[in-house]
């Protein structure tokens, strides 16, 4: 049965790992939902988190295939509810829809956004949150002349600390060992 996975992929900041991973789920036919690339907190490493829907035997022969990559560290599957994660979205919408009666403080109140800039021909909204609660802001906002709209890919931190600060702590000492003189 297929449900939802983040996989968090950290790698050494080189050219081409995210041809070699795309490369790895297409052979699979799995299809990339969400993909954000940012810093992790280890200088030198990147933090490449994607979001797949799949059967549990196969993400898991997925994240050793990526595993194998020269370039990859580490690879971390987690379900959603291991996770804390959101995405950002912007909203850009037509003023006359909005500027109705008091329509649009109703909306940002009522689905937490905020306004980024107001024009005399568009309003922009920002949306933190998930893709439901994102979709669901979008589909209020349909009736008052959406002209853009753009949703970032997840973001995401696992519940369990102790998994990434001991991979962490193991990759220090592991770049420590290596650049120190070794005597016999």
């Amino acid at each position: 049965m297929k449900q939802e996975f983040t996989i968090s992929l950290f790698t050494e900041d080189h050219i081409g790992i995210l041809g070699q991973i795309t490369i790895i789920l297409t052979r699979r036919q799995i299809n990339i939902d969400s993909i954000t690339a940012s810093e992790s907190a280890v200088k030198g490493v990147q933090l490449l988190t994607i979001v797949v829907k799949t059967t549990n035997e196969m993400i898991q022969k997925v994240a050793r295939q990526m595993e194998k990559l020269v370039d990859v560290m580490k690879v971390f599957v987690h379900t959603s509810d291991q996770i804390i994660y959101q995405e950002i979205a912007l909203f850009k919408v037509t003023t006359k829809g909005l500027m109705s009666g008091n329509v649009i403080d109703h909306i940002v109140r009522a689905h937490h956004a905020r306004i980024l800039e107001v024009s005399p021909e568009y309003i922009v909204l920002e949306k933190t949150g998930h893709k439901t609660e994102i979709t669901e802001l979008l589909t209020q906002l349909e009736p008052y002349g959406v002209l853009q709209f753009v949703r970032s890919g997840r973001v995401a931190i696992t519940k369990q600390v102790k998994e990434l600060n001991a991979y962490l702590k193991e990759m220090d000492e592991a770049n420590r060992f290596k650049t120190e003189p070794i005597f016999n």
